[in-house]
């Protein structure tokens, strides 16, 4: 994987409020796209790695990255969240905090 790859997921990371790599066909990503769809007002980004040509490099990126080599993939407000497991764990009180915190909603 590029220097350039890793560059290119954390400006995306950085660039918005919620970030989300996803595969289309992923039940995990559904019901994380799920949740934060409900809540979310401002600026969720979602990235489908299985439908762009570099999916596999951004998602050895965020392999490097986070040590998570799983989608979905979850950064609010800069912060790793984990995966689908890790943001319903949150509950929605604290899920709201950290989004509002990131001023996503």
């Amino acid at each position: 994987m590029s220097k350039e790859a890793i560059e290119k997921v954390q400006k995306l990371i950085a660039s918005h409020k919620v970030f989300v790599a996803s595969k289309t066909y992923c039940p995990y990503c559904s019901a994380a796209k799920r949740t934060l769809s409900s809540i979310v007002k401002n600026d969720l980004f979602i990235i489908e790695l299985n439908t762009i040509e570099d999916g596999d490099e951004m998602q050895d990126a965020l392999q490097e990255i986070t040590g998570q080599r799983t989608v979905p993939n979850i950064f609010i407000g800069g912060e790793h969240i984990g995966g689908n497991s890790e943001l319903q764990s949150l509950g929605e009180s604290k899920l709201k905090e950290k989004l509002k915190k990131a001023g996503a909603i």
